[in-house]
């Protein structure tokens, strides 16, 4: 019997399971995983698994940990090689490999030390024959029963397919990646000591795992590009028995996903209709209202202007509707007709939260959409969830304490202490001590917030919000002082359902950029979104809309977009100077990710190309636009 083939995965290469959350994938994964396990130990073999120290690893460690606690599975038969290792690292720094795993995973289940072996990378005499002798326990292990990995360890693009476990030199955007880990790019290893692809590729069975809104790209490249050494994922193409298991946001690049008409039949709603259009248009280079049925026909949107949909309804009706969705008045326009409007007109003024995860995503994401708000009178509050004092460079803590020890010099009554001097000398002493990527100490982590606070409060007055509509909440999830944190509970939901309670907001404004290196983003999203289900009930929530803004690491596509408020040249550079007050973010971010450009001059870039969209969609045509996507309390 013929097997019949899915069309629509007729450009993948690697077989794909997308999921709707990364939750379920992972546990499809772990549940894959446990199974080989229990059928192995039965038998009475080993189950050798070769695991990535990367973050979307994390959500199926976490899911084997809880089915050892449960009883589900022991790991006692389970032999555990990591993949890399920076060099070099001592194996209980931070950073270190074996230590995320050690917290992910090691110290939860039953699993004997001595089956534990990660890449050692202490200083060694001989590295080639350390990556002999790592090669040689993998061999005397039988090999590698499953790979968990989320790529291709440390391997650079350009690596050869017959490489074993060896030694390499990161380049700059991996270095530039990790620098959030290592508190800047300047203290990131040069080196690493990583399995080679041909030891990757010699696992009998590979999930590779990509979840979020920062890796649809890469996934695209992986699963529909050509096999190459400059993608070197890309050679689990030709791996015997690989799954790709990615969520939705981690989806959008995959042809069937992001052009489902060029695979398939579809089910035309106005959504699909709606991308369909943009992407003819820019595919022509046409605006809405120049398409022709000719143009449908020949790009494989014949089925889409079939029956009652012909060309010229469907451009007014897509050109209508994103019309319709532009506003120079985000909290809506009083005495107006709003039924075309994307806020309603009343009530005027309205009671407004803008959460903003770190002392400056509110106005990197949406400060001109602030500074109108503020201007058209309506009652603004900024709740700055974090305290992100993790992203201070040392030097410029240094640089205000001592400020206020030569102005007590000046006059030690001005500042009513008489302490400031000690102070700043324990503190430069803190820190010449502190080894790079090594966590503050609780006076310092103070003092930090404390210039982010100063900062914040700083932007927000010039946009016009006073002091007692700023506030901080200090989640605690965030409060660790490293780079990773705890989970999000009940007590950091608490803290934001307290404000919404007791500002009753007609609007709520949130970060909906999850591409957040750290997951910092996604986690304070889940706290709003948790908080205002648990408060749905109150009667002021029927009367309150959901914004959700981008801007800090991507923006919304326009066929995503609800609400798109247009900025002149005079409100960029308001938006800019507010960016501004965040002196400590300037310059150089801490924690940049791979784009090298300042968040100020990426933020401006996003709305300036937003506004260039909009004006060859064939709107009018603007300086900048942040845009907004509603989200619906169910």
């Amino acid at each position: 019997m013929i097997q019949k083939m899915d069309f629509t995965k007729r450009f993948e290469k690697i077989p794909v399971e997308v999921y709707t959350n990364s939750s379920d994938a992972a546990l499809t994964v772990a549940e894959s995983i446990i199974s080989t396990i229990n059928r192995n130990s039965t038998s009475g073999k080993k189950t050798v698994l070769a695991l990535d120290a990367s973050s979307p690893c994390v959500l199926v460690y976490e899911a084997l940990a809880n089915a050892c606690k449960k009883g589900d599975v022991s790991f006692k038969n389970v032999v555990v090689f990591s993949l890399d290792e920076y060099y070099p690292l001592d194996k209980m720094e931070l950073q270190s490999h074996y230590r995320f795993l050690k917290e992910y995973l090691f110290d939860l289940v039953d699993i004997d030390e001595k089956n534990i072996h990660c890449v050692e990378s202490s200083e060694h005499d001989d590295l080639t024959a350390y990556c002999s002798y790592f090669e040689s326990l993998i061999e005397k292990e039988g090999g590698i029963d499953i790979l968990v990995t989320s790529g291709m360890a440390s391997n650079e693009p350009g690596a050869a397919l017959n490489t074993r476990t060896h030694v390499v030199t990161l380049n700059y955007i991996s270095r530039l990646i990790a620098a959030g880990d290592f508190f800047g790019v300047e203290n990131v290893p040069h080196k690493a000591i990583t399995m080679g692809i041909d030891t990757l590729m010699s696992a009998n069975k590979v999930f590779l795992l990509a979840f979020g809104e920062g890796s649809p790209e890469e996934v695209a490249k992986v699963v529909e590009g050509a096999v190459t050494d400059q993608v070197p994922a890309s050679f689990f193409q030709t791996h015997k028995d690989v799954t790709y298991y990615i969520d939705q946001p981690a989806s959008i690049e995959l042809t069937r996903i992001k052009t489902p008409w060029l695979v398939g039949s579809c089910k035309w709603n106005f959504y699909l209709i709606k991308k369909a259009v943009f992407w003819l248009c820019r595919k022509l280079d046409k605006p809405i209202l120049k398409l022709t049925d000719r143009d449908y026909n020949d790009n494989g949107l014949g089925e889409m202007i079939s029956g009652d949909r012909v060309a010229s309804k469907i451009n007014i009706d897509v050109f209508n509707d994103l019309q319709h969705a532009i506003t120079g008045w985000p909290g809506g326009k009083p005495n107006a007709d709003d039924s075309t409007r994307p806020e309603r007109a009343l009530p005027y003024p309205k009671r407004v939260i803008v959460f903003s995860p770190h002392p400056d995503d509110d106005v990197i994401s949406m400060g001109g959409t602030i500074a109108r708000l503020s201007e058209q009178g309506h009652d603004v509050h900024i709740a700055y969830e974090t305290s992100g004092n993790i992203a201070v460079f040392d030097h410029e803590i240094v640089k205000y304490v001592d400020v206020l020890r030569q102005l007590e010099k000046i006059d030690d009554k001005l500042l009513h202490v008489n302490s400031i001097t000690g102070t700043f000398d324990r503190i430069q002493n803190e820190l010449a001590e502190k080894h790079p990527g090594e966590p503050d100490k609780k006076e310092v982590r103070e003092l930090k917030t404390a210039l982010r606070r100063g900062e914040a409060k700083s932007a927000s007055r010039y946009l016009g919000i006073m002091d007692d509509h700023v506030h901080f909440l200090n989640l605690p999830f965030y409060e660790t002082g490293g780079v990773k944190k705890n989970p999000l509970s009940q007590a950091d939901i608490d803290i934001v359902k307290k404000l919404l309670e007791e500002v009753q907001p007609h609007q709520v404004f949130a970060a909906g950029d999850l591409s957040d290196p750290h997951g910092t983003h996604r986690v304070c999203t889940t706290a709003v979104i948790e908080a205002l289900h648990q408060l749905k009930d109150e009667p002021w929530i029927k009367d309150c809309r959901v914004w959700f803004y981008r801007g800090a690491w991507q923006e919304w596509d326009v066929t995503e977009a609800e609400m798109a408020v247009p900025l002149s040249p005079e409100e960029v550079v308001i938006k800019r100077e507010a960016i501004f007050r965040h002196q400590s973010q300037k310059d150089r971010p801490l924690f940049p990710g791979a784009d090298p450009r300042e968040f100020w001059k990426r933020a401006e870039d996003r709305n300036h190309n937003t506004a260039i969209i909009f004006d060859k969609l064939g709107m009018a045509e603007y300086q900048a636009i942040e845009l907004f996507k509603q989200y619906k309390i169910k």
